[in-house]
């Protein structure tokens, strides 16, 4: 059997050089498709700008076709410009424009595919090389918060059963509030973290709980355990003296059934058709307040289509005009984000947070968004 252009610009990726992944396929575009412009445009830190890697403009204007292109994660084509969306399994890392590039399905279709395997090199080689990572950002990254990013999973997951999405703000200091997340394809496990502390130390304590609670996890335990094995670390190395609150959560993926272990954790809050209710949860001490606190599981029943918010303090207690966003407009946003993918929903929901405060968040803020959508065939 043949192959395809899409599948020699894929050949051409895999042997790139890892810092030169644009350059050869450009080279190899404009053999086989007669393009002579490409631009990788990557998403920063905080969602709000598309950053060139080149020496293009960066582009922050909502109805850009590269914007329109990035949220609704299809190709758009426009006056012989190509824009198409780059990322990989639901993680969006950014656009890739071409030029000139022929109204014709085909074609779109195939330069689509390359475009994803783009995203899954980007991926691939990002642990070995700064070029893409440098090229994200719109202003430096403070110590603290270049740990919180290099801790995360990813921003974005989505699978045919579930999907899911967190930010973290101020996304170029946040310091201690974070997130991690693993599935099996049977299982989706979620730790959300509302860090405490300053700076470098406040990181190192969430770093310290996150690598407890993955070694947990990854030794086959339960949620439980995995909270005891994580305050056992903290209480050893600080006793008592600095703690964390946590939210873990265990999503069965056929039957919807939710684990929860709350460590005196992050707000939890439950869409249902149109309609906020927080969950309730049984609050239990922080990880590494007290030696040998033992954890208790709660379950609950997931109906197919709902979505679950993780809610830190630094989005319930953001003040504005001497109110504060918990008690005003927080369910008021979160009842709009129905019809919205989860990264937009998360995004939205920030964005809105910082007009509300009239500027940029002053304490850490992280917002996590998890969509049971149904067991599937």
């Amino acid at each position: 059997m043949m192959s395809g252009p899409d599948d020699h610009a894929r050949r051409v990726l895999v042997e790139a050089p890892a810092d030169l992944l644009l350059d050869r396929l450009t080279a190899e575009l404009e053999r086989t498709f007669r393009i002579t412009e490409s631009e990788l445009l990557q998403v920063d830190y905080r969602l709000s700008v598309l950053l060139p890697l080149g020496d293009a403009d960066p582009i922050t204007e909502p109805g850009h076709p590269a914007w329109r292109c990035f949220d609704h994660q299809e190709p758009i084509v426009a006056g012989g410009i190509g824009w198409f969306p780059v990322g990989m399994r639901g993680e969006r890392r950014g656009v890739l424009r071409l030029a000139p590039v022929a109204d014709d399905p085909a074609q779109v279709e195939e330069l689509a595919a390359i475009a994803t395997a783009l995203g899954h090199e980007l991926a691939a080689v990002s642990a070995g090389t700064d070029v893409y990572r440098a090229s994200r950002r719109a202003r430096r990254l403070t110590l603290a918060a270049e740990m919180q990013w290099e801790l995360l999973p990813g921003r974005s997951r989505i699978r045919p059963s579930f999907s899911l999405a967190g930010q973290l703000e101020p996304a170029y200091a946040v310091r201690g509030d974070s997130f991690d997340w693993s599935d099996d394809g049977h299982r989706v496990w979620l730790a959300t973290i509302n860090g405490s502390g300053e700076g470098v130390a406040a990181a190192l304590l969430t770093s310290l709980a996150t690598y407890a609670l993955r070694n947990a996890r990854r030794g086959g335990l339960g949620l439980a355990d995995q909270a005891a094995l994580a305050d056992q670390a903290i209480y050893a190395l600080h006793r008592g003296e600095q703690h964390l609150s946590a939210l873990l959560m265990e999503l069965d993926l056929a039957s919807g059934k939710l684990t929860v272990v709350d460590a005196g954790s992050p707000r939890l809050v439950r869409l249902r058709d149109g309609e906020i209710s927080e969950q309730v949860l049984e609050k239990q001490f922080p990880l590494g307040m007290f030696e040998g606190t033992d954890y208790q599981e709660q379950c609950f029943e997931l109906r197919r289509g709902d979505r679950l918010f993780v809610l830190s303090d630094g989005v319930i207690d953001a003040t504005g005009e001497n109110v504060r966003y918990g008690e005003t407009a927080l369910d008021r946003f979160l009842r709009r984000t129905g019809p919205m993918e989860p990264l937009d929903a998360v995004r939205s929901l920030l964005g809105d947070l910082r007009a509300f405060v009239a500027g940029d968040l002053i304490d850490d803020a992280v917002v996590v968004c998890l969509d049971w959508t149904g067991p599937q065939p």
